[in-house]
Order: C-alpha cells, then sequence, then structure tokens
C-alpha cells in the first residue's frame, strides 16, 4: 500500500518518484499485492490519481498484484475508466485488482473539484460499477441510466483476466459488509480495531451464506478480507513509538486542516463514518493516540511480528500496510520495508 503525504507543490516530484521507489521495493521484499488509493487537490496522496501511477508500476515489477484500494467511482466516466483499467490488465499481464467505492466519506472538496457532491455518490457508484462491468463482458453494449446513457461495440483492448479483473468493496458500515458478502465481493475494512474484526467478519460470512456461495467459495473471500494498518519496523520500539508519533500527528493535522480550508460549510460526516481519527472535534493526541493504538502496526520486527500474528489468529488472511504516511522520511520507510521483508515476512511463510 502507498500513500504518502507530499506537503507542498515543490515536493511533489521528489514525492511521486519515492512511491515508485518503495512499490518496487515491496515486490521485491515478498509483499503479494500493492494498494494504491485516489485523493485529489491537497497532496494527501502524492500521485493524487492511481491509474497512469499503476502504469507505471506495472513497467517496473513482474509479479506483484496491483490494485487500487479505491477507485473513487463517482469521480470516473465508467467507459472511460473500463478502457483505462483494460489497457493496464494487459500491460501488467493480468495482474491488476479493482477496489471501488463511492468516493471519500471525509474530503467533500474532491467531489466539488470535479462539479459534483455527495448526496447521491452511493447510488452513481452502483450505476458506474454495473456500466464498468458491463462494457467489460458485453459486445455491444447499451446502457440507458439515470447517469449515464452509452452505446458502444466493444471495449479494446479486452482485459486479460476473464470475465474482467477481480472487483473488491471498500466497507465501513456492517450493511455494507453484508451485501458484499451476498454479492460474493471480496472486501476492504478500513482501520478497524482487532477486538472488532471477528463481529466483522461473523456478518460478512452470514451475507456469504446468505448469497449461497459454496465453501471452497466461502473459504477464499473470507481468507481475501483485509483490513488497514499502519507499518512501521525500526530498530528500537523507542526509535519506533517517536517516529510513528510524529509522522501520524503531522499527517492528521494536514488532513484535518485541509478539510476544515476546503470542505464547503454545509457538509457533514456521516456518523457511522466518524472514529476519533477522523473526528475534527478530537484533540490530536487523542486522535493520534486512538490510531496508533487500534490501527497500526509498529515497533521491532519481532513485535510487528507479534501483531501480525494477532490477526491471523483473529481469522485474517490479509492486511493491507500503509508503509509511508504524514511526515515519515522516505529513507525510514525504505528501512522500515526492509526489516518487514527480511525479518518478519519469512515468519508467516
Amino acid at each position: 500500500m502507498t500513500l504518502s503525504l507530499s506537503p507542498a507543490p515543490e515536493d511533489d516530484l521528489a514525492r511521486v518518484h519515492q512511491q515508485l521507489e518503495q512499490g518496487v521495493l515491496a515486490e521485491a521484499m515478498g509483499f503479494d499485492y500493492l494498494w494504491l488509493t485516489e485523493h485529489n487537490f491537497t497532496g494527501e496522496c502524492s500521485y493524487a490519481d492511481p491509474i497512469p501511477f499503476a502504469g507505471a508500476l506495472a513497467a517496473r515489477t513482474s509479479r506483484v498484484r496491483l490494485g487500487f484500494a479505491v477507485i473513487q467511482m463517482a469521480l470516473h466516466h465508467p467507459v472511460r475508466l473500463a478502457v483505462q483499467l483494460a489497457v493496464l490488465d494487459n500491460l501488467s499481464r493480468g495482474r491488476l485488482e479493482v477496489g471501488v467505492g463511492r468516493g471519500t466519506s471525509y474530503n467533500e472538496y474532491e467531489y466539488v473539484g470535479y462539479g459534483l457532491r455527495s448526496d447521491d455518490s452511493h447510488e452513481r457508484m452502483e450505476e458506474a460499477v454495473a456500466v464498468l462491468t458491463g462494457a467489460w463482458t458485453q459486445e455491444p453494449f447499451v446502457h440507458e441510466g439515470k447517469f449515464y446513457s452509452v452505446r458502444l461495440p466493444a471495449v479494446r483492448p479486452r482485459p486479460v483476466q476473464r470475465p474482467h479483473p477481480p472487483l473488491w468493496r471498500s466497507v465501513i458500515s456492517v450493511e455494507s459488509l453484508e451485501e458484499s458478502g451476498r454479492a460474493g465481493l471480496p472486501v476492504m475494512m478500513s482501520r478497524v480495531p482487532d477486538a472488532r474484526i471477528p463481529e466483522r467478519l461473523a456478518i460478512y460470512r452470514k451475507g456469504l451464506e446468505a448469497g449461497g456461495h459454496d465453501a471452497a467459495t466461502q473459504r477464499r473471500l473470507l481468507g481475501e478480507a483485509s483490513v488497514w494498518r499502519f507499518l512501521y519496523v525500526a530498530d528500537s520500539q523507542a526509535q519506533a513509538e517517536d517516529d510513528v508519533h510524529e509522522a501520524t500527528l503531522h499527517y492528521r493535522e494536514h488532513m484535518h486542516h485541509v478539510r476544515q480550508a476546503f470542505n464547503p460549510s454545509d457538509f457533514r460526516v456521516k456518523a457511522a463514518a466518524v472514529n476519533p481519527w477522523m473526528d475534527a472535534a478530537v484533540s490530536h493526541p487523542d486522535g493520534v493516540r486512538f490510531v496508533l493504538e487500534t490501527g497500526a502496526l509498529y515497533g521491532t520486527a519481532a513485535r510487528v511480528a507479534e501483531q501480525v500474528a494477532a490477526l491471523r489468529d483473529l481469522g485474517l488472511g490479509h492486511v493491507m500496510c500503509q508503509a509511508s504516511w504524514g511526515g515519515l522520511a522516505h529513507d525510514k520507510a525504505v528501512a522500515s520495508l526492509k526489516r518487514f521483508g527480511e525479518h518478519v515476512i519469512p515468519r508467516f511463510l
């Protein structure tokens, strides 16, 4: 997972290329996936648009799966997206994973920048996903809907993976988790605390059973269900604590500053998406403490291995590790990735 803050425009060039370097290193260190995100306009994600960035990674890697966590579907025309992702699946020789979501739950200014508001983003996403999959699988393809009216002979090049690259859903609410299970879609959960993971997996399992999926499919999808964690491996616990606290504080200060500055005054975050990390009413020290206690893997290699093992023992088979965030220096992120690859990953092979 790569998501690096670029604090100022003059830093953008260096940060983009640092993220490429980290992605290539992650493959060499034994990571199975590189998950890219999408955030616009404020440097929260240094490369902003994950699609061309994935193309650069596809040219520099050969084994690792390339995925999106997530594409903000409300911000993309689905036919254009179908073509772009089909090209990427060809460039990567069938290594693409497509995580979809309606869009950010917190940065209303991203919708506004594209001439939209988030009020209809869920409905817009559902139609966009239907167009995306239809364009990949039907020749010719015709769609008449609320947001899109399209007619095309075929998407070329065709995706390498048939009928199309795997689709994943980003889920926050328990309702979305169960719905994804019914649909047989792999899920990406955000920073769910360890204590809540068994109940979330049980809800997902309930949806899989209700959807009538066979036992092998249920086992596969439960094994793919993932949570998102900050990752940092240091030589000592004290060094890890100092580094992650500084980086996380910087990240939170930036995140809340741009939301206060650019979100429209009438925008409110939905209650289900509010937690101490995202709640502007919570102090920075308390918000940082919350996310480091519930959404981070950090410390020495031995300590991080214990934390990963704890997630495995809760039933998870997939952890999305954000190895670069906030003000964490590039050389420290690289050293952390190397320690994780050399001393943690081998314990789980």
